[in-house]
């Protein structure tokens, strides 16, 4: 079904869909953590394409590559417990908040998936929530998330400053204006282990 859909996003578009995960290795990634862990350590490589995330040490797995103007489909799920991970968008050289890099993360984390937060110091047009622990842009629709140990789908269009986020088919956010607009794609994970699968891009 999945490739179905992608050949017909193809035939409609004229846009071709990239794996940015062969399946096989995590050639075109690098390991980025705090204390320093190699990749072979820390990311596992499943059957059927499944990518597992230790989630220690805390860190980001992102593309070597830089990356504007896409559309992103991402799998992902908790096999255990569910706990806190993010998509990170526009990775970029900068400054760090802690061991998190310059960028725009799309929350995972259980019970806040869709949020939008603002990393070291990215900023964007729309206003963040007062009051909060962590800066963030909440998500705007009833929460969408799945269970644990079931796939969860999130969607991201990144066209020029603005950026959309959906989440298992709802739309749960969009900011304009972002001060960066390209850069890496990663995964942040900070202590439990999740999965990944089917991880796409679509120049636009």
């Amino acid at each position: 079904m999945r490739k179905l859909l992608l050949a017909a996003l193809v035939l409609v578009s004229g846009l071709r869909a990239e794996d940015l995960f062969n399946g096989r290795d995590l050639a075109g990634w690098e390991l980025i953590t705090t204390p320093a862990a190699t990749a072979a350590s820390a990311c596992h490589v499943r059957p059927n394409g499944v990518l597992l995330l230790d989630g220690k040490p805390s860190g980001y797995l992102q593309t070597t590559a830089t990356h504007a103007n896409y559309r992103l489909h991402v799998e992902w799920r908790w096999p255990g417990s569910p706990g806190n991970g993010g998509i990170l968008l526009h990775i970029a050289s900068g400054p760090k908040d802690r061991v998190w890099p310059l960028s725009l993360q799309v929350q995972t984390k259980h019970k806040y998936v869709g949020d939008l937060l603002p990393m070291a110091g990215i900023s964007f047009g729309e206003p963040l929530a007062p009051g909060l622990k962590v800066p963030a842009r909440p998500h705007i629709a009833p929460d969408s998330e799945k269970p644990a140990g079931e796939w969860n789908t999130c969607d991201v269009v990144c066209r020029g400053d603005t950026v959309e986020v959906t989440v298992n088919g709802v739309v749960q956010n969009r900011i304009t204006s972002c001060s960066v607009a390209a850069g890496h794609i990663g995964f942040q994970f900070e202590g439990v282990p999740y999965e990944l699968r089917h991880l796409t891009l679509t120049a636009l």
